[in-house]
């Protein structure tokens, strides 16, 4: 019993023929059928002359199963690898595209020279670790820098409306001053700061992030550009006067000593609440 061929198609190559019959079958004309499958009538045409002729193998792509004129000759691979391992053993793919091309005269490109060292096993590629954040050393003396930062909480469980408390912390010595306010802003900010250097005198600097209370949002000006200053909001201005150094931190992380401490606040107000509750409990079981 003779065989048949089998024709292997794309999913689009079958949509095509299936509608292709349906233009033999004499239900759809090849206008229409141009149409449905988004071909011009001119290339319907030729198509369906190519089916006549040839059968369903007809709708392939004439390109399939042939060599890309795009692909690099097998020669040139060869050589290529043949100078990797004699001259250029441990070089990365860039590099040693550079070399070939400076000392060999081979121009190819860095990604397919990439792909055939790595499909021949002779380099692999390597990901680069993150470099572990190294922890900033603490200030060897009281009063060198103290960190500064607001936080708005339900600090009174629910008995009045949030608030934010304005603390400092001193790097050196972690001394804690804190003071709450309706808001973070210039004038808690100014407030909060002067009551500090009343009672503990003025630091050397300030670390704190670069809300708009601390950090200007302002472009710089031409005088500014000039000089190479930044633009200072009112409370920068004022530490600027008081000779106090100004240090943004990029991120929550740099100022994680003062993250830390309203973490411990919240917590320790938790568990000071459940106790006052405890107390209270044990208290009417008391009396009744």
């Amino acid at each position: 019993m003779a065989g048949k061929d089998n024709v292997c198609m794309s999913q689009k190559e079958l949509k095509r023929l299936h509608v292709l019959h349906k233009v033999a079958e004499g239900s759809l004309t090849q206008v229409e059928a141009a149409e449905m499958i988004s071909l011009s009538v001119r290339q319907m045409r030729r198509i369906v002359k190519r089916i006549t002729t040839e059968g369903d193998k007809g709708i392939q792509h004439r390109s399939r199963g042939r060599r890309s004129n795009r692909k690099t000759p097998k020669t040139l691979v060869e050589r290529v690898m043949q100078l990797y391992q004699e001259k250029y053993q441990g070089f990365g793919p860039t590099l040693t595209t550079e070399k070939l091309s400076e000392l060999d005269g081979i121009e190819v490109s860095r990604e397919s020279v990439r792909t055939w060292l790595m499909v021949s096993g002779q380099w692999q590629k390597r990901r680069k670790g993150r470099k572990h954040r190294n922890w900033r050393e603490r200030k060897g003396h009281y009063g060198e820098m103290l960190q500064l930062d607001g936080s708005l909480h339900d600090w009174f469980e629910g008995r009045r409306d949030k608030c934010v408390l304005m603390a400092y912390i001193d790097d050196a010595t972690d001394r804690i001053y804190c003071r709450f306010y309706e808001y973070e802003g210039t004038i808690p900010a100014m407030d909060s700061f002067k009551r500090y250097i009343r009672k503990y005198s003025i630091p050397m600097s300030i670390y704190m992030d670069k809300h708009t209370t601390y950090k200007s949002p302002a472009a710089p000006t031409i005088e500014e550009e000039l000089n190479g200053t930044t633009p200072l909001s009112e409370f920068g201005r004022a530490l600027a006067e008081l000779e106090v150094e100004i240090i943004h931190a990029h991120s929550p992380q740099a100022k994680g000593r003062i993250e830390r401490l309203f973490n411990t606040l919240q917590d320790r107000l938790v568990k000071e609440m459940t106790l006052v509750v405890l107390r209270n409990n044990l208290t009417l079981l008391a009396l009744n």
